[in-house]
């Protein structure tokens, strides 16, 4: 199984280890991701601005390279997920903005890509029951609630990734891993998004409701696959539990995959978490002598 992949400016910054433990189980999994040659941010939000088409330029031109390696292009992070696949509508329907966006790019792109996640390649190529039988360390001792926040399921009608109220697809991928799903009701709710980037309750408040809802349901561990929602979550702990405290770790679902997968730790790239996850994986026997053979 061959894709573009596009990786985004975050996994080669805060986010490494969701990379490096997405592409060690790609290739574990038979799953060949070539990377995109000289791609560029995508905008890190969609604009909503309908009468300025100048910000679809970054995302379009990535999209009218991946074209010209095929016919579907992966991608990691929910925000690059977002943008990518809602320029992709725009440039399919739109044919106003789409003519001035390629005038602007030298490009006759029409949208003609599958844009696709890379939950999705192991849910739809792959397969959960592939998946589940090439598990080495079943996590059957770890309580997981899976995290989706906005930018997965909305707006659903141009995303079409899953039901944007009840989804499945992170709880089915857990079962697969031997993971005890714990639903909780904040799991499609905003975690405050970028307004966490200024001090007080309003930033706060929306993150640590979604790590209570989950703690309160028993959830030993959070999974997501947003970096600004790793890190609000993440970060939203410092002041009660510390570094080192009794925090709800949040993790990237391909650094849970890996482990599942008996990866070395050096993939998993723990060292930039507020509440590490290394010493709950070790409790329940995920990571040790095991997951690093």
């Amino acid at each position: 199984m061959g894709y573009s992949y596009f990786p985004g400016c975050t996994l080669r910054a805060k986010a490494r280890g969701f990379e490096s433990s997405a592409l060690a189980s790609a290739r574990v999994l038979g799953i060949h991701l070539e990377e995109l040659a000289n791609w560029q941010c995508c905008g890190a939000t969609f604009p909503l601005q309908v009468d300025n088409s100048f910000p679809l330029v970054s995302p379009a031109r990535t999209l009218a390279s991946a074209r010209r390696m095929g016919e579907r292009l992966v991608t990691l992070c929910s925000a690059c997920y977002n943008v990518l696949k809602r320029t992709n509508h725009v440039m399919r329907t739109d044919a106003d903005r789409r003519d001035k966006v390629n005038a602007f790019i030298e490009e006759d792109y029409r949208g003609d890509l599958e844009v696709v996640h890379f939950l999705e390649v192991l849910r739809d190529d792959l397969g959960f029951d592939a998946l589940a039988r090439s598990v080495k360390v079943p996590l059957s001792g770890l309580a997981a609630a899976p995290y989706y926040g906005c930018l997965l399921l909305r707006p659903a009608d141009e995303l079409a990734f899953d039901d944007p109220e009840a989804p499945h697809i992170l709880e089915d991928f857990l079962s697969a891993l031997g993971c005890r799903v714990v639903d909780h009701p904040y799991k499609i709710e905003c975690c405050g998004s970028y307004v966490a980037l200024e001090p007080g309750e309003l930033a706060s408040g929306p993150s640590r409701m979604v790590v209570e809802s989950a703690r309160a349901r028993g959830a030993r561990v959070i999974v997501t696959s947003c970096p600004l929602c790793q890190y609000n979550l993440d970060v939203s702990q410092q002041g009660a539990h510390g570094r080192n405290g009794a925090g709800v770790p949040v993790i990237y679902f391909t650094q849970l995959l890996a482990i599942a997968l008996g990866l070395p730790e050096d993939v998993l790239g723990f060292e930039g978490h507020v509440i590490s996850p290394g010493p709950l994986l070790r409790s329940i026997g995920a990571m040790g002598s095991e997951a690093t053979a």
